[in-house]
């Protein structure tokens, strides 16, 4: 008599890549009752209900996306739908980078978090507006549109979901406010004891009297000052004045010292990546700790939501321009094609994203016990073109492409439409 199946499925023969666990081989991992069963070299197939057959593809912990914009409609065409950015994509977490605020974020709660498929967390917005298309309204993000007892009330009434602060440090916001705006931005972080998420690279237009003495390249050092280990610099790799590579095109020193004091380093891709800033920086050895996508309505050719602005006065020149298509996994291939390897950029999107998240042992490994979170990439090899938004292209020789992902232990398979195509070389 055949006893009953232990596991609900089991998939086989892929190469497994868990670096909190330090596997990395050819595995087969067993799921039972939604949770990570066994990771062994084989595990018996009449042992399980269901048997998947992943030989020749990537089996990783569920990927984390730590740059998303996920709340829909409310951030008018920033937003974009959770589970097309999550599950159907083969990411099983997201990140909501500053979309929701004090004032917006039980809307987040109930109308994203809650009913998708992806687990959803964000970093509450340092701004009272949140992430609407600041822009277009860059007086909305002063000084007066900080309170910062609220923003620390709310964050700390949603522990469960808030994982951190999104700021702003950019020559838009300085050349008219200086570093006020930063520094409540990092006070609500300190106050709140969660890290803050600092974007570098101009994101506004500069006031109609100009700069006011502002030098771009003098805006990380100034930043840098304010945060405390474990904060993140995001988009490293700007096209954008005033980044991490200054106007000579020579990385700041003061991000080695930033690295050397504690702070992390997210790629932040979106419409912001530069190949040609990304080979300098990562030639001066600065190597982002994660990798979030920054996919928003403005980069992903979605039609906008009626009533949103269908054009911008410079469309082809403004900070959120996309001439790309791209993903998470897309992003990995990008860095995959700059020269790091597959075991630099795998805890990018896993255990340091989950490290990011402050959420370890929930999220990012695939451990016994652990929920099947599980994300399954096609690892395709040949001569493949990828390309930013200032039109530079590189040949990558390797593509990564999800196949489907587990949320849960339940499959979800890789069909949003706004996923890239492989375009030959």
């Amino acid at each position: 008599m055949n006893a009953a199946p232990v596991y609900d499925l089991i998939l086989q023969g892929g190469h497994v890549i868990c670096p909190a666990s330090g596997i990395d081989g050819v595995m087969d991992v067993a799921v039972a009752d939604g949770k990570i069963a066994q990771v062994a070299k084989s595990v018996i197939p009449s042992s399980a209900k269901s048997v998947i057959d992943v030989r020749g593809k990537l089996v990783l912990p569920g990927m984390i996306d730590t740059h998303a914009h996920i709340y829909r409609y409310v951030t008018g065409r920033f937003g974009l739908d959770a589970d097309m950015v999550g599950v159907q994509s083969g990411v099983t977490a997201l990140i909501d980078q500053g979309g929701a605020s004090c004032m917006t974020f039980p809307g987040f709660r109930h109308f994203v978090a809650e009913p998708a498929a992806s687990r959803c967390y964000a970093f509450i917005s340092a701004y009272l507006v949140g992430g609407l298309e600041g822009h277009y309204y860059p007086q909305l993000y002063s000084p007066e549109g900080v309170d910062v007892n609220a923003t620390v009330a709310a964050a700390k009434a949603n522990r469960d979901l808030v994982k951190g602060v999104k700021a702003h440090a950019e020559i838009g916001g300085y050349a008219r406010w200086g570093t006020k705006v930063m520094e409540l931005g990092a006070q609500i972080g300190r106050d709140a004891n969660l890290p803050v998420y600092v974007h570098f690279g101009q994101l506004w237009s500069l006031p109609p009297e100009g700069a006011n003495g502002v030098d771009g390249d003098t805006i990380i050092e100034r930043t840098v000052a304010l945060l405390r280990p474990g904060d993140i610099l995001a988009h490293p790799f700007t096209r954008h004045p005033g980044g991490f590579v200054d106007k000579s095109g020579k990385v700041h020193p003061i991000v080695r010292a930033a690295i050397d004091m504690g702070l992390k380093i997210d790629v932040g891709h979106g419409s912001h990546f530069s190949y040609k800033v990304a080979r300098r920086a990562l030639d001066a050895g600065v190597v982002p700790h994660t990798l979030g996508a920054d996919m928003h309505g403005y980069n992903t050719f979605l039609p906008p939501p009626p009533g949103t602005p269908t054009e911008h006065p410079d469309e082809e020149n403004h900070p959120f321009a996309g001439q790309a298509r791209f993903s998470l996994s897309q992003a990995m291939s990008s860095m995959l094609a700059l020269g790091l390897t597959l075991q630099q950029v795998v805890p990018m999107v896993t255990s340091n994203a989950a490290q990011m998240a402050g959420l370890p042992d929930e999220i990012g490994a695939l451990r016994p016990g652990m929920a099947a979170d599980v994300s399954v990439l096609d690892d395709v090899r040949g001569r493949f073109k990828l390309q930013d938004n200032e039109r530079t292209v590189i040949t990558a020789e390797r593509l990564l492409e999800p196949a489907f992902c587990l949320r849960a232990g339940r499959r979800y398979d890789a069909i949003a439409p706004i996923l890239p195509r492989a375009i030959a070389a």
